[in-house]
């Protein structure tokens, strides 16, 4: 009998993917999880970056495979890149701030590619390829813009909202494998993406109201971490809100 009470929080012995691994979220839940023992294949549109995330990590035997994950052959290279996994963890994405009247459709198709197609097409990979061992858990990134639906950010939130609802759907086609499903919606979070969309729109206002101050990627890593690890091993079809509060920001 194991009397180690951190032991289901380990994931010694687990292989992970990380896309978006060479910044923000997607560094620091690598990061993390190397910490807690995990094997990692990193994925990134930056090469460059990527070899500089893995030469942080912890541990060894940590591959890297560049490229867009919108490109059909870069979700075949990660697939075939080991012979199974025992978590994914979906972090790259992309937002850009555009009002719905004037979203045209390329724009439209361009943030559910990214933000949708893009981490379910690797899902549906992985598990078509029996690369997913039975106890693995799947962990997509999402927003809570998915269902505050903030301004300018309708395509957005529309493609993690589609994200979600395709989430608990995996999660319930592979419970007999025990394969978990679930989401982690963040508030704002102080991520390179946020200063992008600070450059094109004040959002001091907005992140100053999250009632315990700003979000960091190494806030959102924990949350991933225990979403692999065998911990939450009665977790899924479900979405983890991490915002700080901002989810209620009346002042009382």
């Amino acid at each position: 009998m194991n009397t180690d009470p951190t032991a289901d929080f380990s994931l010694y012995g687990r292989r992970v993917l990380v896309t978006g691994a060479s910044s923000g979220i997607g560094a620091a839940v690598a990061k993390l999880c190397a910490e807690l023992g995990a094997e990692l294949c990193l994925n990134g549109r930056d090469a460059e970056r990527l070899e500089t995330s893995r030469a942080g990590l912890s541990g060894s035997g940590h591959t890297v495979v560049a490229g867009d994950l919108t490109d059909p052959a870069t979700l075949d290279t990660l697939v075939q890149s080991a012979p199974y996994f025992d978590g994914l963890v979906s972090c790259a994405g992309a937002a850009t701030l555009v009002p719905m009247r004037m979203a045209s459709e390329k724009y439209l198709q361009q943030m559910l590619a990214v933000n949708y197609l893009a981490p379910i097409g690797l899902a549906q990979r992985l598990l078509y390829k029996r690369k997913l061992r039975e106890g693995a858990s799947l962990v997509f990134v999402s927003a809570l813009s998915a269902r505050a639906a903030p301004q300018a950010a309708g395509a957005y939130a529309a493609s993690k909202a589609a994200l979600e609802a395709a989430s608990r759907t995996l999660g319930l086609e592979h419970a007999k494998q025990r394969i978990r499903s679930n989401c982690i919606a963040p508030g704002y979070v102080d991520t390179p993406m946020l200063h992008r969309l600070g450059s094109a729109a004040d959002m001091s206002e907005k992140v100053a109201l999250t009632p315990l101050g700003t979000v960091t990627p190494d806030d959102v890593a924990p949350a991933a971490a225990w979403l692999l690890s065998p911990a939450s091993r009665w977790i899924t079809r479900t979405t983890l809100t991490l915002d700080g509060g901002i989810s209620l920001p009346i002042r009382l």
